[in-house]
């Protein structure tokens, strides 16, 4: 292992992300109050066990050099793939969901670390092909590499995960050098896939089966999204009516801590997970909001600037992609519960709960504290 300098760490990174994910637990606690089933499921206590072990990873990722995984990315995808595959096959049958995994109390979501695992095999071919970005050959290479891995977790079926690794793959091959010209032809070739995909997932469509490559709460989503009904007193659009008048209601410096009529009523739902920026932004206002917002900035930025020092390009591609995951999911969760984008089950970074996506998250962090701090050659 090579000798590291541990005064290249980014503490600033570490403390934002670590008030954060704090914060996050404050709220889920506040958002859950009342709520019987959810306390005696220990959802609070879940959330805290993930985060102190994401905290351990970031340490243990960090010491190992971030070089190293380059050669085991081969393995991280077969695996990754593998255990997918079991998931579509007996999860639905033994866990009752296709998406996670049960573990005595615990749910693993796989398709959370699948984010991880592409930015490093994406990463890894992007490096060892660099000199090959201008030809649209192995673009088409990285995208089937890609796909390989979105095939599974389509099939869950869980598009809005899907659509966060298509997010990843385009930014990666970008900052990799890919032409202006390829990125209009890349568009070209998602409108005429988008064009295929969709009928297809139509026609397999179902309201009354289980199954298929579309579900019915995902018409639902868009319908609601497209063609609102304002008059609605239940589904989806009554939750995302419910987050508005949460979000105005907060006023300037919100109502204060568990103090919030729309979340401790709960005519907010899952208010502890998608919708957790609407609470937060009822209880401590549009002040509050602003700093979450400014606090997933500023590690969203640092991420960028472990990118920009990173002394290769696996690293800076590392970096890079896990600040497109963090910057994306911040916006279409926010703008969810803004009502700008359909709802989506996309978590809001280190503050919604979900122990497997704050675990990704963490991890994701690790590797970027790996690359800072081999980002330049010892001091002697």
């Amino acid at each position: 292992m090579q000798n590291i300098s541990w005064r290249h760490f980014d503490f600033w990174l570490l403390g934002a992300v670590a008030l954060l994910t704090l914060f996050g637990i404050v709220m889920i606690r506040s958002a859950i109050a009342g709520n019987i089933e959810l306390i005696e499921q220990n959802t609070v206590q879940k959330q805290i066990i993930f985060a102190l072990t994401g905290f351990a990873f970031i340490g243990i990722m960090a010491a190992i050099d971030y070089k190293i995984l380059s050669a085991l990315s081969r393995p991280f995808y077969v695996g990754t793939i593998i255990v997918l595959v079991i998931l579509d096959l007996f999860g639905g049958a033994l866990f009752g969901s296709t998406r996670w995994f049960l573990l005595g109390p615990i749910l693993i979501q796989p398709s959370e670390l699948a984010k991880i695992v592409i930015i490093l095999v994406l990463g890894d071919f992007l490096t060892r092909h660099q000199d090959k970005i201008h030809d649209l050959k192995w673009v088409a290479r990285s995208l089937a590499l890609t796909l390989g891995l979105v095939i599974w977790i389509l099939l869950q079926p869980h598009l809005s995960t899907s659509i966060v690794i298509f997010v990843i793959w385009f930014s990666l091959v970008w900052a990799a050098g890919l032409e202006v010209r390829h990125v209009l032809m890349a568009g070209a070739a998602g409108i005429l896939f988008a064009g295929i995909s969709l009928p297809v997932m139509l026609l397999t469509y179902d309201p009354n089966r289980e199954g298929g490559l579309i579900q019915a709460y995902q018409v639902e989503r868009i319908i609601n999204f497209l063609f609102p009904d304002p008059a609605a007193r239940h589904g989806a659009i009554y939750n995302v009516q419910q987050a508005l008048v949460s979000i105005g209601s907060g006023g300037w410096f919100g109502k204060g801590y568990e103090s919030g009529t729309q979340v401790q009523l709960r005519f907010l739902k899952v208010r502890h997970s998608d919708f957790i920026f609407s609470a937060l932004s009822e209880e401590f206002g549009f002040v509050g909001a602003i700093v979450v917002i400014a606090l997933l900035l500023f590690i969203i930025l640092r991420c960028l600037r472990a990118a920009r020092l990173a002394s290769d390009t696996f690293g800076a591609l590392i970096a890079y992609g896990v600040a497109t995951i963090l910057a994306f999911q911040a916006v279409v969760n926010i703008g969810m519960n803004l009502k700008v984008v359909p709802v989506t089950g996309l978590t809001l970074p280190f503050v919604s709960y979900g122990g497997s996506s704050l675990l990704s998250m963490l991890l994701g962090i690790g590797l970027v504290e790996s690359v800072i701090l081999r980002h330049k050659a010892l001091d002697f």
